[in-house]
């Protein structure tokens, strides 16, 4: 067997070892840091693994699949501390996740949160006591035993729905066992000092309102405590960045109970915001030959069934709406709609490419616990487009979605992305639609045109749509993980089942192919990311108020009018101060709303016929004629200039 250490180095012997054994045969300090083991891809415990005749990588928490094993491992002390503090708490399910790990937990009583530090400083001392973790497998006649003596009913539950003849396996550390797949470490020692209890929230048992709501205390863990203070540091950003902190400050959205979760209202400043996007990507497509057009925010049944969407999508869409004879749905998406507008007419191959696009409003069920102001809603304005082309036409309309979600990053100075092929997980019939030829055809067309493009890419199996591969392009934010912007769906799916056809040069029908595409996503997401990126500080060509006047007393009104109105009469946003404040008052509220510039008049601006100019910045600028100032920032907005 081998084993594969850390540093890369190799080392083999002739006969099977036992996960001791191989402790032994390690240095002491990796031994310590030793997370679990993997062999043939798979991770497993190292305390319990049996040498096989495959290689065996050591793994330690400075590697993803080791830290997530530490994190499993943290989540079962942090378990187990409830259980001492608190016995006749409930034990659920305590997973790893990205940024730490949680366990949901049934308390007799409302847990506090002044109460977490408590449980922090007992996971501390089972830490400390440095508890063998022993992995062990029970009949499932025994497992449920053990749950009912435990009195432990979500984890009898779980037990109950484990397919019959599965293994299933338990950890147990000092006085605590739990039901669980692992891995794990060989001890809680491994844990180490680098976690922190986070925060807590509620949580439905298993994700479902009709549920009983659980405590779900998030936590946290690393390898090193420097690590634990990068994160926390991360953390203080991502607070002052946090798009609905800086919404509710600027004015820019809000949301309201009675009105519905998910659903925010855009203010008039989010609003002016949002139709500067709308108008930006609007003119743009239409300069590339797209025709938009205007389609419903509902449709049938029958549509989405015949899209395949009903099948492989209904869990995120709405509940259906019966209306006299008809059964409508509220859209998650806006493709059936363009699949039937091709349909309204022949088509040749001489007016093939058809690109079709539209600012559409869709809905989609997102559970309550997942929605996040304006980034993630049940409302949302998508950025979409569909575009018919022969596979003739593949490369060259998929070469310029490419140039135009580049040259839109351009405008808005994204430079920290990466391109994704998302493709179908073969071995799953449910999630995609079952063609094999089709699937095949799809991903190879769009594999060859990136490589034709020279992209950089990764490949990622079981991100595709349901009805083929795409190009998604990732974003890596100022702070957090990176998200998806923009994305191009290679389709042969949808043309067939709406049974689309266009007149080909021997004059056959054919079946056109379909590119989805969206390049901004959707513009609430979108909006989200510029206002975290940016922390409100929007471009002056974004900026929902471009400038404010501010008059240094009631006495300059007139002249502030008259500068104003200039500006207006430029096409620059702008606001009046009327209040009888004092300047010093005025321009610390401007800067508040994050106003690029500021234009000051008293006496002497008066008298002279000119402004003087303070911006957010750069501060004092100094003395100018309004004309200049008004060249000057109109230039800074048709060049769109970056902050």
């Amino acid at each position: 067997m081998k084993i594969t250490l850390k540093d890369g180095s190799v080392r083999e012997f002739d006969r099977p070892m036992t996960a001791r054994e191989i402790a032994g045969e390690i240095s002491e300090g990796l031994a310590r840091a030793a997370c679990a083991a993997e062999i043939d891809g798979e991770v497993c415990d190292l305390r319990t693994v049996i040498a096989h005749d495959a290689e065996l990588s050591i793994l330690t928490a400075r590697e993803e699949a080791g830290l997530r094993v530490l994190r499993h491992t943290a989540s079962h002390v942090l378990a187990q501390a409830v259980k001492r503090l608190y016995p006749d708490t409930k034990l659920a399910i305590g997973p790893a996740i990205d940024d730490g790990f949680y366990y949901d937990l049934d308390f007799a009583k409302p847990l506090q949160a002044e109460e977490l530090g408590a449980i922090e400083d007992e996971m501390k001392k089972i830490i400390k006591e440095d508890l063998p973790i022993e992995r062990f497998e029970l009949p499932r006649k025994e497992a449920l035993a053990w749950a009912a003596a435990q009195g432990e009913p979500y984890k009898e539950e779980l037990i109950r729905d484990l397919p019959e003849g599965e293994a299933i396996s338990f950890y147990r550390q000092g006085e605590f066992t739990d039901l669980c797949a692992g891995p794990h470490l060989m001890s809680t020692r491994g844990v180490g000092k680098a976690f922190k209890i986070m925060s807590m929230a509620g949580a439905y048992w298993r994700g479902s309102e009709k549920n009983k709501m659980l405590t779900r205390i998030y936590a946290t863990a690393f390898a090193k405590k420097e690590e634990l203070e990068a994160y926390e540091k991360m953390l203080e950003e991502a607070k002052k960045r946090d798009h609905r902190k800086l919404g509710r400050e600027l004015q820019l959205f809000m949301s309201d109970e009675l009105v519905g979760k998910g659903m925010p209202m855009f203010l008039p400043k989010g609003y002016t915001i949002w139709r500067i996007l709308e108008n930006y990507i609007r003119d743009k497509e239409i300069k590339l030959g797209y025709q938009h057009v205007l389609t419903p925010c509902v449709g049938t049944v029958d549509l989405y069934k015949t899209s395949g969407h009903w099948d492989h999508y209904q869990q995120n869409m709405f509940p259906a709406m019966e209306v006299e004879d008809e059964v409508y749905v509220l859209r998650p998406m806006n493709c059936p709609h363009h699949m039937r507008i091709y349909a309204n007419q022949p088509h040749s191959y001489r007016n093939l490419p058809v690109r079709i696009g539209e600012i559409a409003h869709d809905f989609r069920f997102e559970a309550s616990g997942t929605i996040k102001g304006i980034e993630r809603v049940r409302h949302f304005c998508q950025n979409d487009a569909h575009l018919f082309v022969t596979p003739d036409q593949i490369r060259d309309e998929f070469s310029k979605v490419v140039a135009l979600i580049f040259d839109t990053y351009k405008d808005f100075g994204i430079t920290n992305y990466r391109c994704v092929l998302s493709l179908r997980d073969p071995a799953d019939k449910v999630k995609y639609h079952d063609d094999d030829a089709m699937w095949n055809t799809a991903e190879n067309a769009l594999r060859e045109v990136l490589n034709e493009l020279k992209l950089d890419y990764t490949e990622e199996i079981g991100e595709a749509a349901f009805y083929g591969p795409k190009l998604d392009v990732n974003v890596k934010p100022a702070v957090g993980p990176e998200i998806t912007l923009s994305t191009c769906q290679l389709d042969f799916c949808l043309p067939a089942r709406f049974q689309l056809t266009y007149i080909d040069k021997d004059n056959t029908e054919r079946t056109p192919v379909v590119l989805h595409r969206a390049i901004l996503g959707s513009l609430d997401r979108f909006m989200a990311y510029l206002i975290e990126e940016t922390m409100g500080n929007f471009p002056v060509w974004l900026a929902p108020v471009q400038v404010k006047v501010l008059p240094i007393s009631d006495k300059f009104m007139d002249y502030a009018e008259k500068v104003t109105a200039q500006l207006e009469e430029a096409g620059l946003r702008v606001e009046l101060d009327r209040r009888g404040e004092k300047i010093g008052y005025k321009i610390r509220e401007a800067q508040k709303e994050k106003v690029p510039y500021m234009l000051i008049v008293g006496q002497k601006e008066e008298e002279d016929g000119v402004v003087s100019v303070r911006s957010r910045s750069g501060g004092e600028e100094g003395r100018m004629a309004c004309g200049e100032f008004i060249a000057r920032v109109t230039e800074e907005v048709r060049t769109r200039k970056q902050n």
